[in-house]
């Protein structure tokens, strides 16, 4: 308000006006007189009954809501908070109504007040690794895990234990899931998919089967159907029938994903690509999204600075989209006009668009494709094949940008294809080393030998700072190029066994070890990370073998004790700490180059 605006609303300004007339007055016969008013505050340009007419008209307007029929709710004294939102809900739906998903969360909330809260905190942890998920999310896919539903109305009647509960294994499902998603989908955010819904079902599947996928063919199939919900707008329409019922899926078929993808089918007709399926699309269309994921499979680099594109750079090096033929370069030759929507269309087409770093689009500026496309694969051979782009020199012509499109559109529709293809090829099984030829083989960068995980066998009793020697080797190889550690077998290669760690337990078998390994692991390095090394035992002349099979990690990973963090790596046959600056270089060069 202005401050005139202000003063006129003070409350000495209303005691000196007749106009304003305390509100429960009006509804008191006789005590407001219109005329009176009108008369006191009449000017020389007005009537004073047209004036108390006007005043007349306003008064009614007010008595008239004492007609209105206005339906009353009643929440008895004995009703839980169920009821009480309930009829909140029904109260509020006369003026703005709840969504189904702020609903399901004040049932939530008003049994789990910390709900919130938690959501909030979880997902900016999350956001910071590239995985923005919203509060709607997060009660869809609670839904999902406490009552394989996905519909919000069904997590209205669950108690406070199972919210929590199921709020605990969704944490570790997500991170699971964000752990998984860039090394075997190239997705590294939620950026690179068309809607966070295509990961509600996995969320289910993995509830319902210990939050892990068993196997890489089942991931792949995964991996597969995600490619083919995001891409084909699976949840764009009918989000809740849909998610509904490609969760049914999930609960009736221990391995729902052909199922899920024939319902894509029976959506879209098909999943395969067809390049005139890309002919006017531009960056809105989730096969733009698609396209980058693409390039990041092709291990794309950016054309002039050599950075692999499936790594954020930061601001002066992120991911920029690029327009091939510049678009001033279209409109000034005339080939393309744009006043015309059909033109712009192809000029922002997806299949006149590249993935380069900021400085590299900022540093092309409005060059043409035959200035700048010749340096590029004389610098970085197959630069230009790994993003789908023509390598006939006569396409990069202006005078040819329409067959340029053609060509490309083709490119594009034959690598997402081959790509869904190689998804369901079988790989041939690779069988792990056995025992003796790791222990043949000797340590090295990738092999490690440890006696035990906690038995001290010089003094004969549990030393748990050889828990903590474990848990460092093991980042050493989740930071290096992955490998092996095999728990029962001293330096010298003899054989010495996991018995007298097994005794040492309060669970004395091979579970009880297994469980107190992964403890260790969760502790030191983050349950995070544990889905990345896989366990498996051997027997040797009586005495069991612990052998884990670590993969490299997606993300660096430190050793932590308390408020301290340690950057560990392999170095020929050893585990070593690196400092603060030498893990930063060593990070940038492992991570994000």
């Amino acid at each position: 308000l202005e401050s005139g605006d202000f003063q006129y609303y003070q409350v000495r300004r209303m005691e000196s006006d007749p106009t304003w007339v305390p509100v429960v007055d009006c509804f008191k016969s006789g005590v407001v007189n219109e005329f009176e008013i009108a008369q006191q505050n009449i000017t020389e340009d007005e009537d004073q009954f047209k004036l108390a007419q006007r005043y007349n008209t306003n008064l009614t307007r007010l008595r008239n809501v004492t007609e209105k029929d206005y339906p009353i709710q009643y929440v008895p004294s004995d009703a839980n908070i169920d009821a009480a939102i309930d009829v909140f809900d029904r109260v509020n739906s006369l003026g703005t109504k709840l969504s189904d998903a702020e609903l399901a969360l004040a049932h939530v909330t008003g049994k789990w007040p910390q709900a919130r809260q938690a959501m909030k905190d979880k997902g900016a942890e999350l956001s910071a690794r590239g995985f923005g998920f919203d509060l709607t999310f997060f009660v869809r896919s609670l839904t999902g895990v406490v009552r394989g539903r996905a519909l919000f109305e069904t997590i209205h009647a669950v108690p406070r234990d199972e919210l929590e509960d199921g709020w605990r294994r969704l944490i570790r499902i997500l991170d699971y899931l964000v752990s998984l998603l860039p090394n075997w989908g190239h997705i590294h955010s939620t950026n690179d998919l068309n809607t966070t819904n295509v990961l509600v079902p996995a969320v289910v599947y993995l509830s319902r089967r210990g939050g892990e996928f068993k196997d890489e063919r089942t991931i792949r199939q995964f991996v597969r159907w995600v490619y083919a919900a995001s891409s084909w707008a699976r949840y764009t329409s009918q989000t809740d029938q849909r998610l509904d019922h490609d969760v049914s899926k999930i609960l009736q078929n221990s391995e729902p994903w052909g199922e899920l993808i024939d319902a894509i089918v029976d959506q879209r007709g098909r999943i395969e690509l067809q390049p005139g399926d890309l002919e006017g699309r531009g960056v809105q269309h989730p096969f733009y999204r698609m396209t980058y994921i693409l390039t990041k499979a092709n291990g794309a680099v950016d054309w002039f600075n050599g950075l692999r594109l499936d790594k954020p750079h930061g601001t002066t090096y992120g991911i920029h989209s690029h327009h091939i033929f510049p678009q001033s370069l279209l409109y000034e030759n005339g080939n393309l006009a744009n006043e015309s929507h059909l033109d712009r269309q192809l000029v922002n087409e997806i299949a006149n668009r590249a993935f380069l770093t900021g400085s590299t689009n900022l540093g092309l500026g409005s060059k043409s494709p035959t200035e700048y496309l010749p340096e590029i694969e004389n610098r970085y051979p197959g630069a230009l094949a790994s993003q789908f782009v023509p390598l006939d020199p006569a396409l990069w012509e202006t005078g040819n940008y329409r067959q340029f499109l053609s060509e490309r559109r083709k490119l594009i529709a034959a690598a997402f294809n081959a790509q869904m293809e190689k998804l369901l090829q079988e790989l041939p099984v690779t069988q792990p080393k056995s025992l003796e030829e790791l222990v043949a083989a000797g340590e090295s960068t990738n092999l490690e030998f440890k006696s035990t995980l906690r038995w001290d066998v010089k003094n004969e009793q549990v030393n748990k700072d050889l828990q903590r020697v474990i848990a460092k080797s093991v980042a050493g190889l989740l930071n290096t190029e992955g490998g092996t550690l095999v728990i029962g077998v001293t330096d010298d290669g003899d054989i010495y066994g996991i018995e007298r760690d097994i005794s040492s337990l309060g669970r004395k078998d091979v579970d009880g070890f297994y469980q107190a390994l992964v403890q260790v692991l969760e502790n030191h390095l983050g349950r995070e990370f544990v889905p990345f090394v896989s366990p498996r035992f051997e027997k040797h002349d009586g005495k069991t073998i612990c052998i884990l099979d670590v993969d490299s990690s997606p993300r660096p990973v430190y050793f932590r004790e308390g408020n301290a963090r340690d950057f560990y790596i392999r170095v020929g046959n050893t585990t070593r700490p690196l400092d603060l600056q030498a893990a930063h270089e060593y990070i940038g060069m492992q991570w994000e180059s």
